[in-house]
């Protein structure tokens, strides 16, 4: 078995890397089955957080607003992983935000992967859920949900679990896989965007939750459509 890799789970303000934002980061490097090290940090999204995710997740804007971006903390996260198999529970979502940050930022991050997710749904079949929070609960993890670095250790000893439980016979299913996922570099908002932008904030007294300075060229241009669409000229 592997035992020895770097596990981590992120928070971010919703489902879809192209859009959305990491909003802290949890990662422990574990080796030979113990830890040795960990990351944990918020990150400033630019942006207000919806109460939705206030409300799952326990983190305010005000925790957020002196924390780092994603391009002051990624070069050290993609040392701490090193050439380490990444863990994750759905580890294909923690990688797409951190893949996606990396082509931003001109960094390479391909990795092998281990879903203990996709372990739990070949092996537990008959359990109402597969959810982090629901295995923790059935196996006696202690898990506090939706918080990153405790997310990281709990599928950690979850893996361990499911490597215990599962893993002699089955050692194909335990293998890990390559992690892909493609995506465009984001280009930064151009000066006539912004300039646009700010004039439409203006004459419609438009109040918003985002730092318009820090918008991608395509998040502006989504953002100026929705604005003429519902205020027009």
């Amino acid at each position: 078995m592997i035992d020895s890799y770097v596990c981590l789970d992120l928070e971010t303000t919703g489902l879809d890397p192209k859009r959305d934002k990491i909003i802290e980061i949890g990662a422990i490097k574990v080796k030979d089955g113990e830890i040795i090290g960990q990351i944990e940090t918020f990150v400033n999204p630019q942006r207000r957080l919806e109460e939705r995710i206030v409300e799952l997740t326990g983190i305010r804007d005000e925790q957020l607003d002196n924390a780092p971006e994603i391009t002051d903390i990624l070069p050290e996260l993609i040392e701490f992983a090193g050439e380490d198999i990444l863990l994750g529970h759905s580890v294909l979502f923690d990688y797409s935000f951190i893949k996606k940050a990396a082509i931003n930022q001109r960094l390479k991050f391909e990795k092998f992967g281990i879903d203990t997710l996709k372990i739990a749904r070949k092996f537990l079949p008959d359990l109402e859920s597969r959810s982090l929070g629901f295995l923790c609960n059935h196996f006696g993890i202690e898990h506090s949900a939706h918080r990153a670095l405790t997310d990281a250790k709990a599928t950690s000893q979850l893996y361990h679990k499911l490597v215990e439980l599962f893993y002699d016979g089955h050692e194909d299913d335990f293998k890990p896989t390559l992690l892909s996922y493609n995506a465009k570099r984001d280009t930064p908002v151009t000066i006539p965007q912004k300039e646009q932008l700010y004039k439409l904030l203006d004459r419609h007294r438009i109040k918003v939750e985002y730092n318009v300075e820090k918008l991608t060229r395509s998040e502006a241009s989504r953002i100026i459509a929705q604005i003429l669409a519902e205020y027009g000229r």
